[in-house]
């Protein structure tokens, strides 16, 4: 045996053994160990006012009107959390928003489970969620289903009641967790039988696909940075550096991709496909018993493009690629151009027409 033979086969056997390590890992990661992330990022500290950007500052800024909204918009969250209507109410009076609530028809909570655990992180995405979803579209009605946990099956059962709705019209999902085999076969769940239209969350941990954004029946949604003048007129919108993004591992490339020519796709899922405002330091206020924060992430924008679902028309990914493709595309996207969620080259860096940090751009209508 050749001098340092001994050696090559240890590193050899190493290597193997660790890729099989990671082969397994991977292989054991099915839709049963799925537990959904909500991907909320919280500026530091608190206030007794609002700090972040307020509903008016927001509908100027992708020129949204300033009420509006129809049918029910359906929020899935987990676990319980019993003082949303009255932080909701308290938000509303703070920005002159009509009142939603229980007894005007405006606000229902809907528990999967009769008895449910609370969870402070998810209380937080619960009140982003709803706040800014009634911000935004104030006479749309809102749905909250609260899952018992955040489990993949407890989290489709959520879906599914949403879906089974012939009110509701578009459904937020701000959660996602990584890929896995089985995820094709759940499609079904993001159907709609009733026309709503589902909107994902694309993450918070920069580049990198999860489900159930890589789904082709959902609108994918990803993360910008606003930069801002005195005067509140948008300096600039880039790529936010924790927006999720990638190529599905699983999901083949669906027809309205394909036919708008994603470069690097290699006819797979390309994710998001949408994106708007998830960078806390330009993030949203919110308010909780009594307190006001100021948050981000991506889960920002899959509540309020659903309330721009209920405020518009045409919201739905073969729309919006036609939209993109169109001489007109500016109407319709603000184009982000500039910015990156990573090291990784193309599929990390933002730029003119879709990428997969930022997908088509942010909005700037509510009619596609």
């Amino acid at each position: 045996m050749y001098p340092g033979a001994h050696a090559s086969v240890g590193v050899f056997l190493f290597l193997l053994i660790l890729l099989l390590g990671v082969a397994q890992a991977q292989a054991a990661y099915h839709f049963t160990n799925y537990r959904g992330a909500p991907p909320i990022h919280v500026l530091a500290g608190t206030s007794k006012t609002p700090q972040g950007l307020t509903p008016s500052e927001v509908k100027a800024i992708y020129k949204l009107p300033s009420t509006g909204g129809k049918g029910t918009i359906a929020i899935i969250d987990a676990y319980a959390d019993s003082s949303i209507e009255k932080d909701l109410n308290d938000f509303s009076k703070t920005f002159n928003l009509p009142a939603c609530t229980t007894a005007n028809g405006c606000f229902e909570k809907h528990q999967m489970s009769a008895k449910e655990s609370t969870n402070s992180g998810w209380a937080l995405e619960t009140t982003l969620d709803v706040e800014w979803a009634h911000a935004i579209a104030p006479s749309a009605k809102i749905l909250l289903i609260e899952a018992p946990t955040p489990s993949g099956q407890n989290l489709l059962n959520a879906i599914d009641y949403a879906d089974g709705r012939s009110d509701v019209v578009a459904v937020s999902m701000s959660f996602g967790g990584g890929e896995f085999p089985e995820e094709v076969s759940l499609d079904s769940h993001f159907k709609s039988k009733g026309g709503a239209v589902f909107f994902v969350s694309a993450g918070d941990n920069g580049s990198g696909a999860s489900w159930p954004a890589s789904s082709p029946y959902v609108i994918g949604v990803g993360g910008t940075s606003l930069s801002l003048s005195s005067t509140g007129s948008v300096k600039s919108e880039t790529a936010w550096s924790g927006s999720g993004g990638g190529i599905s591992a699983y999901e083949k490339e669906p027809a309205f991709q394909s036919k708008y020519s994603i470069p690097k796709s290699g006819g797979m899922r390309a994710i998001p496909d949408v994106s708007y405002d998830a960078d806390p330091a330009s993030g949203f206020s919110i308010e909780r018993l009594g307190v006001w924060r100021t948050v981000g992430g991506t889960s920002a924008g899959a509540p309020q493009w659903a309330a721009i679902a209920a405020l518009g028309s045409g919201v739905t990914n073969a729309n919006f690629y036609s939209d993109k493709a169109s001489t007109n595309s500016r109407q319709y996207f603000r184009d982000i151009i500039s910015g990156t969620n990573g090291a990784c080259g193309y599929v990390c860096d933002a730029r003119a027409h879709y990428d997969y940090v930022t997908g088509l751009g942010s909005p700037l209508t509510v009619h596609f």
